[in-house]
């Protein structure tokens, strides 16, 4: 089992566009084959604080969640709203940060 935990910082003012975009890629990311469970959480202190917590079956599922359509969408608002972020992928051998 794959765990991937994110922790997004938000330009101030994205905090509303970045729930939109999210619940767009979560709609799209649960249905796929692998993904046991994938959801946001935006900090009710800190509302420039996004985490996403994801669980996969596998590497394998997490490498082709990487490659879809509404990952690859969600990446390009990323790239606009998020000024620092932090991944962690676990897995039962590592921790890697990317």
């Amino acid at each position: 089992m794959i765990y991937v935990i994110a922790q997004l910082r938000l330009k101030p003012g994205t905090t509303e566009r970045a729930a939109i975009e999210a619940r767009k890629v979560v709609e799209g990311t649960v249905k796929e084959d692998g993904c046991l469970f994938y959801d946001f959480n935006l900090s009710v202190t800190d509302p420039t604080r996004l985490v996403a917590v994801e669980r996969w079956e596998s590497k394998e599922t997490l490498a082709k969640h990487n490659e879809t359509a509404h990952l690859l969408a969600w990446r390009k608002v990323v790239a606009e709203i998020v000024v620092e972020r932090d991944i962690q992928v676990i897995t039962p051998e590592s921790v890697e940060r990317k």
